[in-house]
């Protein structure tokens, strides 16, 4: 049985399964890499109506951001291993012949101090040109790609996207938006989080915004000197709280109803698979999956009842992820702390997705379809 739309939702840009033989134009495709503090992954697809089809995609752990916290540098190791990862996604792109790109790295590259050297590197090696972009242009990617999620029931939006190297954290007030705009007004917002004066639609009040400089990585770095797991994870947690008190919706209690959060990252489909009992991974039950505070939080009691030894058997965990689970259930535990909820939704989409909307947006290829 197919798994069950969120109520209320939007559909656009939900990626789709590849467009079986035909090939298609390469005129038409369009390709978005987002090089982050511990992965590589880039998406090639084809607009069609008011979706896309995924043509191609590459995702590996490249762990960019080794050592960061410590030296202030990226290591050479870390920058070999990802030239390889760049050099598999440059053949793809030629393979493809890509001509619409957007390739982009985030806060490994804008902490490091010789990352100008590497970004040379890359495109010395590669040809690829990556552009290093602030933490509020990859916030708004974020968000946009979580808008088919939205809720047309939802008044307060919280969107985290928890990275390898930082979390983004962005409160919106759809109050003012009517509900069946409501995912449409958040897909508006990739043209920056202030709305165009004199434009005619009703706009998504972004209250907020708050780019933490701690993401599943980085975090784990700073307390590897912690033996104990329980304490370890406590203490993270704690410390990522510590890191929101200048986000203004910090202070302010929050009522359930009308409240949504909106997860995207690797620890929250991880959590969600375990939620669901998944052996293997599957995008069609953990995209759009709704889950309670009380049930994130008995995954992660089972995290820790299972030790570092029982995560890394653990198959709904996976290789690449078991041993930065407990610092992304920190973060999550974090915020779920400060905003308990009965509505976090799971997205499997984020940066990539963000990306390749911006661009067939821009270049008005999207049908502007129904929500």
């Amino acid at each position: 049985m197919a798994p069950k739309r969120p109520i209320g939702a939007g559909v656009f840009p939900k990626p789709v399964e590849p467009p079986g033989t035909q090939k298609p134009d390469p005129a038409s495709l369009y390709a978005a890499l987002d090089l982050g503090t511990n992965s590589c992954r880039m998406l090639i697809a084809q607009p069609k109506g008011n979706q896309f089809h995924v043509v191609d995609s590459f995702a590996k752990s490249v762990q960019l951001g080794q050592g960061l916290e410590a030296s202030g540098r990226l290591n050479a190791a870390a920058m070999r291993r990802t030239v390889h990862a760049l050099r598999i996604c440059q053949s793809k792109l030629q393979k493809h012949k890509v001509s619409h790109m957007r390739l982009v790295a985030t806060e490994a590259c804008r902490r490091a101090t010789n990352a100008g050297d590497f970004i040379r590197m890359v495109r010395r090696e590669t040809g690829l040109r990556l552009d290093i972009i602030q933490p509020e242009e990859e916030a708004r990617l974020a968000v946009i790609s979580c808008a088919p999620l939205v809720s047309t029931k939802t008044e307060q939006l919280m969107v985290v996207d928890i990275g390898g190297g930082s979390t983004e954290l962005v409160w919106i007030d759809l109050t003012r938006v009517p509900r069946v705009e409501r995912p449409r007004a958040i897909m508006r917002l990739h043209a920056g989080f202030k709305p165009a004066d004199g434009s005619p639609f009703p706009a998504a009040r972004v209250v907020d915004w708050i780019s933490v400089p701690l993401g599943v990585a980085t975090l784990r770095e700073q307390f590897d000197d912690v033996k104990n797991d329980a304490a370890r994870f406590a203490l993270m947690s704690w410390f990522f709280e510590e890191n929101l008190v200048n986000f203004a919706p910090y202070a302010t209690e929050q009522k359930r109803e009308g409240f949504q959060i909106i997860g995207t990252s690797g620890t929250v489909t991880t959590v969600a698979a375990s939620h669901l009992g998944l052996r293997r991974y599957d995008r069609n039950r953990v995209d759009g999956l709704r889950m309670t505070s009380a049930q994130i939080d008995a995954v992660i009691r089972d995290y820790l009842t299972l030790g570092p030894e029982g995560r890394r058997a653990d198959p709904r965990i996976g290789r690449d992820r078991h041993a930065l689970i407990m610092s992304g259930a920190a973060i999550l535990q974090a915020l779920l702390r400060v905003w308990p909820t009965d509505r976090l939704s799971v997205a499997d989409r984020g940066l990539r997705e963000g990306l390749l909307y911006a661009q067939m947006s821009a270049d008005g290829v999207l049908e502007d379809g129904p929500y």
